[in-house]
């Protein structure tokens, strides 16, 4: 039997999930800082989808599901949507329990605190047009029926509890009458009587009896962990599994450091220095960029917290005698490059070996450091374990044993110091302490988010194929270590195997360099390339509903009524119909509905104050122009249905019942079809700015590693030395030499740039796009205009997935932006997407667009 997220992989489900809306209870309610990722969307939707639709995998009642989700992508905000969105459903009791007492405190910030960093909810929670408040309890006698009853514990408090009653602790006898959602964070604790195989007076045995009390009860379990070589285990998650997004994706969609192992031979003292040095070139380096960061470093100790003690304390004294000539040793001994790099980039800016000594004695003080040992010392300084970026948060280093490995939340670590030099693994299998070792880098693998301009993803990587950029070191995590060879094979198989790393045995570093003919030409002394930004969308010119895309199909309202009829069971009987029982509708403009129920309504929905109307609507002026303008809610209508006598005598109840939906309707319309950011102007940039040499990393034996030299290194239309692409990039390329020819006799300056993620262009809604392919060429004759081309090659199983990108370059197209710089005129123009199995009608477009 298959996991029960598996039937999402098949494309029925595809096209039905991708039919299912995130509701705004949802969207609307959760932190905007935040953001929600394309796959925390899916995540909620997949909830949405299993809940309302009849399929045969559904889950039985009561509902028991797992997400198992990566350390660091964002479980806490999905059991906070999830949370929400069963608020709407009627849910208003939850009961959070997990395995460590240092999760609990760091988890009541999230759901709690509005003044916490990482506080998950908007400082206003509103479903339905009212106001929703998370109250925390202890139990669920002091639960209310209008807010989020959230029951914090740990497993075993809730177990002890439940079997040793006492005043004012929960009870079995608080779950008989009450539906109940159930939320376990870092569940692989709570399994142990399933692999044992024996249930009985277990934490398990204790959520089950929980769970099961009630029909309508929910259990959902959160854990980046799945013991998947125990049948047992196996089996009891096949049908709960509702989400698998482990550390191998969230790598790959670039939502992590990369890590780097630094190995040297120096002693330990030189391997913390050879740290600190870089952690300040990190923090230098971003500070130039107009970057806010503050870098910080662990120092791991393998066994005892006495170990950890110890090395604080030598950390201390070796702070107090930093000096001038330590630094001066690694520069001169370290083979490592990125530390050579750091060196180079303190000399370019002025910072002296002297001034180094000084920012590192003042970064790395003793009230910066913190130990994190032992229960006492990691629950007093909890809040500084959990809120190291904070600008007030002045702690540079910390120091710990095991405590960290799990439950704890770091964006800005960078460098792990490895203190200790054995190994415990046999026969080239990592053992327990390197397993621990790669499951608290994991840990430190969280990325940093900046951006570098407005509208930048700051949540993802972004050098990735620019391998030479400064940059790149602040989406690394280093792991310092001393040189042996046994070990770190063993901690790169246990790396590799949790997915967070890549071993660079299997990547090849390639040098991708402009041919040195294209670098004489004019064109890439005084060509200009056009590309647009991602811009803070404009609604200065939103005047009405139709210009935000409002559909004018009239919001459509039930009467009630008392009509109604019985039949038989077992006799098919056309029941005669009485005039007064006939449905009928009627249309109601709402310049006929009294005008105080409707500031009622709108005041009843917080989307409606003014404040916000007049982000959407700028030149409304006031909420009585929003309610008489023709373009706005004067020109609407409700059309009511229901008796000829209801539709005679419709009420002030009913007209306000018709406009609390009608709203919603509106603000889901509006909203759907309004975006943060859009896509501005074209702007230009010289092409020698913007097409570089550079180098990339690819995997080995893989279709990108074969550069195509063959075809293209001798080719003056070609501009770089190789093409590292797809194998659908290479048929375009392919198809290009064969159809120079014909181009060339009405194009002369013929160039064909891949853009090697050089440069972006944006639609309406602000999503970033990047062509694969711009060519270049300009008219022999005539006004000898220079054509622009977008291209982009996809391959059959990403043109359904990626098809807004093909509309937008439709969108090019048909607009055909005419650019004058000088004497030089630019046209900008695109082509739909190339597939090798639609080649010759590719071929036809592109040629019908360059004669144009």
């Amino acid at each position: 039997m298959a996991f029960l997220h598996e039937i999402f992989n098949n494309p029925f489900a595809k096209r039905a999930l991708a039919q299912v809306d995130l509701p705004n209870w949802i969207s609307d309610n959760l932190k905007p800082g935040f953001g929600q990722r394309p796959y925390q969307i899916e995540a909620f939707k997949r909830y949405i989808y299993l809940d309302q639709e009849d399929l045969e995998e559904k889950p039985k009642r009561p509902y028991h599901l797992l997400y198992n989700m990566a350390t660091g992508s964002g479980k806490t905000l999905i059991m906070a949507g999830l949370m929400l969105h069963l608020y709407q459903k009627g849910y208003r009791n939850f009961l959070f329990f997990v395995n460590s007492n240092n999760i609990i405190q760091k988890t009541k910030d999230n759901f709690l605190n509005p003044q916490a960093s990482k506080y998950l909810f908007n400082n206003k929670i509103v479903i339905d047009g009212k106001e929703v408040l998370i109250k925390e309890i202890d139990n669920f006698e002091e639960a209310d029926n209008e807010n989020i009853n959230l029951k914090f514990t740990t497993i075993q408090q809730l177990h002890i509890d439940l079997n040793n009653t006492k005043e004012n602790s929960v009870t079995y006898e608080d779950f008989k009458d009450k539906k109940l959602v159930l939320i376990a964070d870092e569940a692989h604790h709570l399994v142990a009587g399933t692999k044992s195989g024996n249930i009985f007076g277990s934490w398990e045995d204790t959520v089950k009896k929980i769970h099961d009390s009630n029909f309508e009860n929910i259990l959902l379990e959160f854990t980046a962990t799945i013991d998947t070589d125990t049948a047992e285990l196996v089996q009891h998650y096949q049908d709960k599994v509702i989400f698998k997004y482990d550390l191998a994706q969230f790598r790959i969609d670039k939502y992590s450091k990369e890590i780097n192992l630094i190995r040297s031979l120096y002693d330990e003292q030189d391997r913390i220095i050879q740290a600190v040095i870089l952690n300040l070139y990190r923090q230098e380096l971003a500070t130039s960029n107009n970057i806010n960061l503050k870098p910080v470093i662990l120092f791991k100790a393998k066994r005892t917290i006495k170990e950890s003690e110890q090395n604080k304390e030598n950390f201390h004294q070796l702070i107090d005698d930093f000096s001038v000539a330590m630094v001066e040793k690694i520069q001169k001994t370290s083979t490592v490059p990125i530390v050579q790099k750091a060196f180079r980039f303190f000399e370019s800016k002025g910072i002296s070996a002297n001034e180094i000594v000084k920012r590192i004695q003042a970064n790395f003080r003793f009230e910066n450091c913190l130990s994190a040992n032992n229960d006492a010392e990691a629950e007093k300084n909890q809040i500084l374990l959990n809120t190291l970026e904070d600008e007030n948060n002045p702690i540079r280093a910390v120091f710990a044993v095991q405590k960290l490995n799990e439950g704890w939340d770091v964006l800005n670590l960078f460098d792990i110091v490895r203190l200790y030099e054995d190994r415990d693994g046999k026969d080239g299998k990592p053992g327990k302490t390197t397993l621990s070792e790669a499951q608290l880098i994991g840990r430190g693998a969280r990325y940093y988010p900046f951006a570098l301009e407005e509208g930048q993803d700051k949540f993802t990587r972004k050098f990735d194929d620019d391998i030479s950029n400064d940059l790149k070191v602040l989406e690394e995590l280093y792991y310092h270590t001393k040189e042996d060879s046994r070990y770190i094979s063993e901690l790169k198989k246990a790396l590799v195997d949790s997915g967070i790393y890549e071993d660079d045995a299997n990547l090849v570093q390639l040098n991708l360099f402009l041919k040195p003919e294209f670098k004489k030409t004019d064109f890439y002394r005084d060509g200009h390339v056009f590309f647009n930004k991602k811009v803070p969308k404009s609604f200065d010119n939103i005047k009405s509903f139709a210009d935000l895309g409002v559909k004018k199909t009239n919001y459509r309202h039930t009467l009630s009524s008392g009509v109604g009829r019985m039949s038989s069971a077992f006799f098919e009987m056309e029941p005669t119909q009485s005039n007064d029982e006939v449905i009928k509708t009627k249309d109601v403009k709402l310049t006929d509905i009294p005008k105080n129920t409707i500031r009622f309504a709108l005041s009843q929905n917080p989307f409606f104050y003014f404040d916000s109307l007049s982000h959407y609507f700028p030149s409304v002026g006031s909420l009585s122009n929003f309610i008489d303008s023709k373009d706005l809610l004067a020109g609407l209508e409700i059309t009511f249905s229901g008796t000829t006598n209801r539709l005679k005598e419709i009420s002030h109840f009913d007209y306000l019942e018709a406009l609390n939906g009608f709203l919603q309707n509106i603000e889901a319309e509006i909203k759907r079809n309004s975006t943060e950011y859009e896509g501005s102007d074209y702007i230009k940039e010289p092409i020698h700015k913007v097409f570089k040499d550079k180098e990339i990393k690819v995997y080995k034996d893989s279709e990108r590693a074969d550069g195509q030299e063959t075809l293209v290194a001798n080719e003056p239309w070609y501009v770089y030395n190789a093409n590292y692409g797809t194998s659908e990039e290479k048929k375009f390329v392919e198809l290009f030499s064969r159809r120079f020819e014909g181009i060339n006799q009405k194009f002369e300056n013929i160039y064909l740039i891949r853009n090697e993620r050089e440069i972006k262009i944006f639609d309406k809604l602000g999503r970033a796009f990047e062509p694969d392919f711009l060519l270049f060429c300009k008219q022999r004759d005539g006004e000898q205009m220079t054509f622009q081309v977008f291209i982009e090659p996809k391959g059959e199983h990403l043109k359904g997935h990626d098809k807004w990108k093909e509309d937008f370059l439709k969108e090019i197209r048909t607009e055909q932006k005419t650019i004058k710089i000088h004497t030089d005129t630019y046209l900008i123009t695109a082509v739909p997407f190339y597939n090798y199995n639609n080649e010759n009608e590719f071929k036809t477009t592109l040629e019908n667009t360059l004669n144009e």
